[in-house]
This record gives C-alpha cells, structure tokens and sequence, in this order.
C-alpha cells in the first residue's frame, strides 16, 4: 500500500503535463481533470482506512528517512487529504459552467485544467511531506498555481490583488527558507521524525527561535491576526470556483503546517500562552471585520480568517482534548467555507453582484439558493445541531478542562465571535434573500452544474454533521497519536526506540488515553449528540 502515496502527487502533475499538452481540446482537458481527481479521491479514501493500522511511510528512490525524501500519511494527513481532494473535486466540476472554465476571452481554460491540477499535487504534498523542505515544496508548488489562477482574466483588480497575494507568499516563503536553515544549523536534520528527537535536546531558548521564526511563516499562510490583513483583499477579486478552493484549502494548509510542526516537532506548551492570544484576537478582529462588510465574498473573508482562531485555540491548549476538537473543527471548516464561496459564485451569478446594497428578494426568485446559502451559514455560526456547534462545544470543553483564566479567557473570545459570526450571516441573509431588491437584478440563469456541486459541498458539511460521532472518535485518536509521537517516529524511523524528544510525561498520557479512549471530553454522547 505505501506506493499509493505518490498518487495524490504524481498522478496530477502527469494530468497537468497532459492537459496542457491536448491545450486546444478543451473536453479532453476537462476529462483529465475530472478522472485524476477522481482516481486519487479512492486512493484517499483507501490511504484512510490503511493509516487505522499505523501511519504509511514511502521512502523515495530507495533512500530511507531521514536522509532520503519521506512521505507519511497518519491519520491527520490523511483525513486532510481526504477531505481537501474531495472538496477540490466539486469545486472543478463547478467550475466549468462557471466563465473561469468555459472558454470564454477571460478565462484562458488553456492553462486552467493544468494549474489546477499542479495545484491539488501541491495541497497533497503539503499534507504527505515527512521533511520541512518537501513541505516548503508544496507551499511553493501552491504559490506557483494559485498566481496563475488568482489572476486568471488579467483584469486589473486581479492583477493587483494578485501581485498583493504573491508579494506576501514570497515574505512567507523567505522566512520558511529561513526557518528551515536555522532547524538544520541547531538539529543537523529536516525530517520531522528525527526532529522530534532531537530539537528537545538542544537549548530551550534556540528552540523556541526556531518555534517562533516556523509559527510565523505558516501564520502568514494560514492568514493570522496580525499577518492576515493580505486575505481579504486578494480573494474577493478571483473567480469564484478559485477563491472557493484557496479559502477552503490554502489556509488549511497553513493551519495544517502550525499543527504538525507544533505537536510533532516541539510537542511543549511554552508557546500556548501567545497562541491564545493570537487565536483570540484572530476571532475577533477577524469577525468585527467581517460585520462591517456590505459585500458578500469580502464578508465571508472576514469570517474565514474569523474561524481560523477556533483552530489555533485547540492547538493552544496544548491537550489530546483540544487537538482532537482543532481537527475536528478544520476538516468540517474546509467543506463549509468552501460550500459559502460557491453560493457566493451562484449569487453573483443570479443577482448580477455580490453587493448586499444591490442584492435582494433572491428568496422568491431563487429558493434552493437561498437554501444553499442558509445551511452552511448557519453552520458556520455554530447553530445546533450542524458540525460547527460540536466543534465548538468541544473546543469549550477543552479550555473549560484547563481552569485558567486565559482559557475563559478564550471561551468567552469564542462565543463572542460565534454571535457575532450569526449577526453577519443573518444579516447577509436579510439583504441578498429576504428583503425586496433596490432595483431589478441584471443576473442571469445559474446553470444546474454549479447548483449541483454547490450541493455537493453543502451535503458533504451535512454528511459530517450525521456523522460526527466516528469522525470525533478518529480525530481522538488522530491527537493522541500526534501528543504521543512514537507511532509516526517509529514509522518514519523504523527499529529505532522512542525517542529522548519524546517526553515521558507526553508519552504516558498518550498511553494512558489508549487504554482509556472513552475518558476523551469529546467521546461523551451528550456533547456531540449520539445516543
């Protein structure tokens, strides 16, 4: 099985190669596009399956960890992939009754099908990559594709929202560069597995440097408080299909980086106290922001970077509790920031804008749109009984567990910004939906699909919702693994021992949860709503 985790990275670059290749046959292109996604869409959902017995390792061109390259799918990696190829799927599907895809002057689709593909090998990188710098190669496979894409059509507004999105890239990936120097200069080793072995040997105060100097690389990428004001102004302008998926997996990436360097690499709590800060401002500068929006893409911006503080809440915690509801609360993020995106592609499309000022009476005109738009919404906001509330209350639990007064702190960050995520939405609701427009709407018909892979999307988040209570025993299981280290430092790292940076108070809480699964605050029925 562990060849199967070159597909995800191979299998698209071959796609690409051949799509820009059959460049005048534009139905060929799609056929590609659409067949390799769906290819390693099963090879995700066998890699899954496979990791329950232990995390995947794939040493390539014969050269074992740590001096070969190393890619690794445990069950974190694995459900990311999962998740990101699906939603990537849908979005492509979207796309080609959307203008950025169907061979109108503004959308050279030439060059589509192959960026996008180089795209999805990039996200699958990022999320397999067992070393720093193959990481810092995804990010970079990323940063290529998504200019390209950003600035599909050459208007000026996405030129320069473009050049703003790659300026701030480049800042990220420089620092990254840097970080990845500094690692190897203090620890001898870019792979993450002998990492964990060796950066609590060094001193303290240089491995925290090299915490902060990583943090802040994957903090620009994941959009931050404070390096997230780039965000909101250089995704409203893309097409909507590509600023679905860059909302819906780029961050995610950046966030996904932040919880495998944090845990696997550091695996302490001496950044906690900043990451609490951090996550709550981002809540809530993130959300005031997106209260003030009169634009519906610029709205949901605001609100993606809003909700990416509930991630880095459950990281800050530093516990198996809050880890598991981060994971929980990523995987069910992507899908419902994405599905929002897409409805805001269909309004645009049957409304003629995506001013909330212009908008209105969508409901009469267009009720399964309104429909579309009302559920992952009030998702979003953390109604019961969706997948938000139970990534929420679980998230609360773990702070809650702690005591302090930094984790109130952090609950009462959290319910603030969630009333205030339902403000926004509902108010968005009331003047694209409800109320009757200021004049007539120059839209036209939405094509079925993208109403269909908009659905898709919106079933998918539902799906998570039905079921939450597998998908809160994996991700469980997913943080224990990650707290404990040594079954992917044994994986990567074959007939070696635990590991010195694998601390024994980290080590024996891990073991402790396996023998005792049902203590994990998240397992209790009550709280995700399974008899």
């Amino acid at each position: 099985m562990n060849w199967l985790l070159a597909v995800p990275l191979m299998l698209p670059l071959l796609g690409a190669g051949a799509a820009l290749a059959l460049a005048k046959y534009r139905r060929i292109q799609g056929v590609i596009s659409v067949s390799v996604l769906s290819i390693v869409l099963v090879v995700a959902v066998v890699l899954l399956v496979g990791v329950n017995s232990g995390p995947i390792v794939l040493n390539l061109g014969g050269w074992s960890a740590p001096v070969g390259i190393v890619l690794v799918a445990d069950r974190l990696s694995a459900l990311m992939l999962l998740v990101s190829v699906a939603v990537t799927l849908a979005v492509l599907v979207y796309s080609f009754a959307q203008n950025v895809a169907d061979g109108d002057e503004a959308a050279p689709v030439s060059i589509y099908h192959p960026t996008y593909l180089v795209l999805s090998a990039g996200v699958s990188n990022a999320f397999l990559a067992g070393d720093l710098f193959n990481l810092y190669v995804g990010f970079e496979m990323l940063l290529v594709a998504s200019f390209v894409l950003i600035t599909l059509g050459g208007t000026r507004d996405r030129i320069r929202s473009g050049i703003v999105y790659v300026v701030v890239s480049l800042i990220s990936s420089v620092i990254f560069l840097i970080g990845i120097a500094l690692v190897y200069a203090a620890a001898g080793t870019v792979n993450m597995a002998q990492l964990a072995q060796r950066l609590p040997e060094i001193d303290p105060n240089v491995s925290l440097m090299l915490q902060a100097v990583l943090f802040v690389a994957f903090g620009i990428k994941a959009a931050v408080f404070p390096l997230s004001a780039w965000l909101p102004d250089s995704y409203p302008t893309a097409p909507a299909p590509v600023t679905a998926v860059f909302a819906g997996l780029l961050t995610k990436v950046g966030v996904y980086a932040i919880i495998r360097t944090e845990v696997t690499l550091f695996g302490d709590d001496r950044f906690s106290d900043i990451l609490m800060w951090i996550a709550a401002a981002t809540m809530l500068v993130g959300i005031l922001g997106a209260v003030a929006q009169a634009d519906l893409k610029r709205l949901l911006s605001f609100t993606l970077v809003s909700h990416i503080g509930y991630m880095l809440w459950g990281v800050a915690t530093a516990t198996t509790a809050g880890l598991s509801a981060a994971i929980f609360y990523v995987a069910h993020h992507i899908t419902v920031q994405t599905s929002l995106f897409l409805v805001a592609g269909l309004v645009e499309r049957r409304g003629g804008t995506t001013s909330l000022v212009k908008l209105g009476s969508l409901a009469r005109l267009a009720p399964l749109l309104a429909v579309l738009y009302l559920v992952p919404a009030l998702n979003l906001a953390g109604i019961p009984p969706f997948s938000g509330f139970l990534g929420k209350i679980g998230l609360m639990q773990a702070a809650a567990s702690e005591g302090t007064w930094m984790a109130w702190m952090l609950i009462g960050a959290g319910l603030a910004t969630s009333l205030l995520t339902l403000y926004a939405i509902v108010k968005a609701w009331n003047m694209a939906f409800w109320q009757e427009a200021p004049e007539e709407l120059n839209g036209t018909s939405t094509p079925r699909t993208m109403t269909v892979s908009a659905g898709a999307v919106v079933a998918l988040s539902l799906a998570m919702t039905v079921g939450a209570g597998p998908l809160v025993q994996y991700a469980d299981t997913a943080a224990r693994d990650l707290m404990l280290r040594t079954p992917y430092v044994a994986a990567v790292l074959p007939g070696g021992e635990r590991g010195d940076g694998v601390s024994d108070e980290v080590a024996e809480e891990g073991e402790r949860e396996s023998e005792n699964p049902t203590e994990s605050p998240t397992d209790d029925p009550e709280l995700v709503g399974i008899p």
